[in-house]
């Protein structure tokens, strides 16, 4: 897939002369998507430092988002018991053969069942398949691991409802974005480890997986859009606590990976997380669990909301295609 580039037009990218982007990153930036690229002005800053600041700046972005239509399916609210109860969103297409177990992004940080909304929604309509998104608890009030526990708590809860959610329990995916997708490869470890409901499939997409910010991407990416070093740095210390990194709370640092669920990881050119997702599906690989690796030329950490954007709507048409075939009889 080849789409056209342009380079990044240094003090002429917003009005003003204001730099968006210094150029020591402007020039390992260069072949950024031009759609996106228009859309970097738009793009506040969030560091993660004030988390109700940036949680409100994180729900007006996602309201600003398209609705997308849900006359094709029912929609629910639910809460799973657990300590304490865990709220859910339940989005369920006509005749869906499967569901998946859905966690957002947003830092373990923001994020809740309304932004989330419009990607749960679109997820379930583009793939036919059953989205039970988790509204699971946030740091720095809640570390670690408080929101794997939700998160495992709502796979349980969903593989034991299945019968209610109209869904075959065999059929059963792990899956998110960013921190969400961090939670969906710990909850796949747990579920191995513990020997808990059965999962068919994990889809990481972007996920941050290790907390020791070693890679290469990490140590370059200093003032990306949307997503830094610095910003993920903060994250991890919001997540972790006082608590120590264990391989349920940073899953590469998990020394065996095999017989786990096959695993579909999409990364993002430009985000400090891309490295430790190729590098989590090359150790998949050579653990034998099958792993399909997409690395999106031109994109940066998050840019899949950018809906007008044509690598986005591949982006997002392949995340469901993949979901729906690997929950297909």
């Amino acid at each position: 897939m080849t789409i056209g580039r342009r380079s990044l037009r240094g003090r002429d990218a917003i009005p003003g002369g204001r730099q968006m982007i210094p150029e020591s990153v402007t020039a390992r930036m260069a072949a950024m998507d031009p759609e996106l690229e228009a859309f970097l002005p738009l793009f506040p800053r969030a560091d993660l430092t004030d988390p109700v600041a940036d949680r409100k700046t994180f729900a007006e972005l996602a309201a600003a988002i398209p609705a997308p239509d849900t006359a094709g399916m029912e929609v629910e609210d639910a809460v799973v018991p657990a300590e304490p109860d865990l709220p859910v969103r339940i989005y369920r297409p006509h005749l869906a053969p499967g569901g998946i177990v859905w966690l957002h992004g947003g830092g373990f940080v923001l994020g809740d069942l309304d932004t989330e909304h419009p990607w749960a929604a679109r997820l379930a309509g583009l793939s036919g398949v059953a989205v039970v998104s988790v509204g699971y608890r946030r740091a720095p009030e809640h570390p670690f691991p408080a929101a794997l526990d939700d998160a495992y708590a709502a796979l349980t809860w969903t593989a034991e409802h299945a019968a209610r959610l109209g869904i075959d329990p065999g059929r059963i995916a792990v899956g998110g974005h960013s921190a969400g997708g961090n939670l969906a490869a710990a909850v796949a470890l747990r579920a191995r480890d513990q020997q808990g409901a059965p999962i068919r499939f994990q889809l990481l997409n972007q996920p941050g997986l290790d907390d020791r910010q070693e890679t290469w991407s990490q140590r370059h990416f200093t003032d990306t859009p949307w997503w830094k070093r610095d910003t993920a740095a903060t994250s991890w210390r919001h997540y972790l606590g006082s608590a120590p990194a264990t391989p349920y709370a940073a899953p590469a640092r998990a020394t065996d990976l095999s017989g786990l669920p096959p695993a579909y990881i999409a990364t993002a050119e430009y985000d400090p997380n891309r490295d430790e997702g190729i590098s989590y599906a090359l150790r998949l690989l050579q653990a034998g669990v099958p792993v399909e690796l997409h690395q999106w030329p031109g994109t940066f950490h998050g840019s899949q909301a950018i809906l007008s954007a044509e690598v986005s709507q591949l982006q997002n048409a392949e995340i469901a295609a993949v979901l729906r075939r690997a929950l297909a009889e």
